[in-house]
This record gives C-alpha cells, structure tokens and sequence, in this order.
C-alpha cells in the first residue's frame, strides 16, 4: 500500500482521468476554455466549502505547501449536451462563466467546489440546479473570437453582477507543469445537496493546453462569490487557454 492509497490521502494529480466506473448520464462538449486563476490562502477559501471536504492545496512551484490554493475563473461554451445517447439539440448549446476553487474530501477525492455557475440559458440553468444542486444563475453570456483572441462577457439577470474578459492565445503547452495538471485536470466536482456532500465524478480525454495573455478584466462574480474583491485588482498566477473537450459525468456518490 502507498501512501495514496490510505484513506483521506488525494491521489496523484493525473492529466489522464482514472475512468467511470458506470455509465454516464450526461455529456457535453466544452469548447473554447478560458482557465484565468489567482493564488490564495487556504484560510480564505475553507469558509466557503462544503462539509466534509477542505482546500486542496498546491504552491507554484508544483509542491504542496499546505497552505496554498487557487481560485478559478473559468469561462467556455457548452454545445452538444447528451443523456446519453439522446441529444437535446440546440437547447443545450450556451456560454458560461464560473468561479471555482479545489477540493479533497476525507476520502481523498480530488475535486472542485463551484461557488458560482452562470449561464446564458434560462432552460439548463433551471434544469441544473433541480438536477444537481449547482448554485446556477440565469444571465446574458456571449463569446466573441476573432484572430488569436478569446473574449467573454456576462451580465446576471437581475442584477449588476458582470464580468468581461479577453485573453490572446498563446503558445501550446508541449507537457503541462504539476500546477497545470492541478487546476485543469479535476475529475468530479463536490456538491452539497439536500444535507449531504456528494462527489460527481468525471471523464474525458486530456486538455489541450495553451498559455494565454490576459488582455482585459472586469469581474463582479469573484466578489460575490464571497472571494477577497482585491483579486481581480492583482495580475493572474496563471492564464490558460483550450480549444477544448468532450465531459462525460457519472452519477453523485
């Protein structure tokens, strides 16, 4: 037995996902992944967790500190969502923004707590939080491209909640660092619903990863996720770009 192997102890960080072990009940295609992350301390993170899970952490140069952790602002366009093998067509097809941070739970499980979802889509925004749990929001969301560049921009329903980023794209990452590996490749994410904390696990292939120049920031949801509002203030630890993948989620544990 090694060390990963005793309970409470997160595994390897792995670019590859260690598979479903049922069938999967939806998929979807993310297209144009927008990874933009900040370090943080662990202490400011673990107020806004579920119970039974802690921050995970990682410093940036690849180790484990014990006191170093990330927050995400991740932006990208789902298309072709799945229950397999029925497809809903054009209703699944719209642009989201999220802010999330990482997670490991007594039983050593790798994830990510989304803090907040919001999507462009008045349908699956609904569907989703019956569904899961997720703390979606319905809200006007858009991606534009145009010659190496990457943009999106929100506005939450209701409210004067926005963000607006532009990035450049960069280079291709020949082989993702420790650190790359951590804040990209998650394999289930922890929800708490109806009292409990539950792991959804997830699969797909590897990202295809570029580096990226953040051109443009104007973010309300980190600040209203409950996340220190100077963040957005500071340069980015980390700005990542994907052309993409195929998700594939199995059924909470």
């Amino acid at each position: 037995m090694t060390a990963t192997d005793l309970p409470g102890v997160p595994p390897a960080l792995q670019p590859v996902a260690p598979g479903l072990t049922g069938r999967p009940w939806i998929e979807q295609a993310w297209r144009d992944v927008v990874f933009v992350h900040w370090r943080v301390d662990a202490s400011a993170v673990a107020p806004l967790l579920p119970s039974g899970v802690r921050p995970d952490t990682l410093g940036p140069d690849g180790t484990d500190d014990g006191v170093t952790t990330w927050v995400g602002l991740i932006a990208f366009s789902f298309e072709d969502t799945r229950f397999p093998p029925v497809s809903v067509g054009s209703v699944g097809d719209f642009v989201e923004l999220n802010v999330r941070v990482y997670s490991v739970d007594e039983q050593g499980r790798r994830g990510v707590v989304f803090l907040s979802l919001d999507a462009g889509k008045l349908a699956p925004t609904l569907a989703a939080r019956v569904a899961t749990g997720l703390p979606y929001r319905w809200a006007v969301a858009e991606r534009r491209k145009h010659d190496g560049r990457v943009a999106y921009a929100m506005r939450r329903h209701g409210t004067h909640v926005r963000s607006r980023l532009d990035v450049t794209v960069g280079e291709p990452v020949a082989e993702p660092s420790t650190l790359e590996t951590f804040l990209t490749a998650r394999w289930g994410m922890h929800v708490r619903r109806l009292g409990q904390t539950r792991f959804w696990p997830n699969e797909h292939e590897p990202w295809p990863l570029y580096r990226a120049t953040l051109d443009v920031l104007h973010d309300d949801l980190i600040r209203t996720a409950g996340l220190p509002f100077a963040l957005t203030e500071l340069p980015p630890d980390s700005v990542l770009y994907s052309p993409g993948v195929t998700t594939r989620f199995g059924l909470g544990q």
